[in-house]
């Protein structure tokens, strides 16, 4: 078997889907009565995502609201939710132009997976609807079979993906000094950290503040969803 010489990492949320999977998970909650009163649980997610914009959103905090959705439900109802989550919101989201960059890695053999900070439950069937075989992203705990509410372990996030990277890669004996070449595809000033670490930092769809880095460091800006931007103009 041969191993891989280059790594491609790419982060979800607004990067290669043109939506916030975690967000979108607890508005689906919401619309369908499944969260509690839908309005308080609108609100407090709208609430998150504004504070997480300002980057003044610690991961406990999010997860506070966001675990907290899967503590209250039993798994197999969660399960049932999640696919009809999936039909509704993530699969007519997902672009061409996403799937066609994570064929052109994987087609080259590169070494891929999916850091983002949202949680393993909502993302690990996006991952699988990606075709991407490894998924680094925040644990939720578990206890005799369900959902505590709470994160396990360092979470994906900031400065945590870095550790987790390092982490995941540890357990096949490499590190990212081991790659020939390394990129990682985010939207975010969030994931500065990890940009910084690898040889091939790309500014996907970025924000005003990743995208104005970029153009002072000289990092590869990708417009993934301009099709779409297009057709709002």
């Amino acid at each position: 078997m041969t191993t891989a010489q280059r790594l491609a990492l790419f982060d979800l949320d607004h990067t290669l889907l043109p939506l916030d999977s975690d967000y979108q998970w607890a508005d689906f909650l919401a619309r369908t009565g499944k969260a509690g009163d839908p309005a308080e649980a609108q609100r407090r997610n709208d609430e998150l995502m504004d504070r997480y914009n300002a980057g003044d959103l610690t991961a406990e905090q999010a997860a506070e609201f966001m675990l907290g959705l899967l503590r209250d439900a039993c798994p197999i109802d969660l399960a049932a939710w999640h696919e009809a989550f999936m039909a509704e919101v993530v699969r007519p989201a997902i672009r061409p132009s996403a799937i066609e960059l994570v064929r052109q890695h994987a087609e080259q053999g590169d070494l891929c997976a999916i850091v983002t900070a949202t949680n393993e439950f909502v993302t690990a069937p996006i991952a699988r609807a990606f075709g991407i075989p490894h998924l680094i992203a925040t644990l939720p705990e578990m206890h005799r079979g369900r959902y505590t509410g709470r994160i396990e372990g360092v979470p994906s996030f900031k400065a945590g993906k870095v550790t987790r990277v390092n982490a995941w890669l540890a357990t096949m004996q490499r590190s990212l000094p081991d790659f020939s070449e390394s990129y990682f595809y985010s939207d975010s000033s969030n994931d500065l950290p990890l940009l910084e670490h690898v040889t091939h930092p790309v500014a996907t769809n970025p924000s005003s503040g990743l995208r104005t880095v970029a153009q002072e460091r000289g990092w590869h800006i990708l417009d993934l969803f301009k099709d779409m931007q297009d057709n709002k103009s």
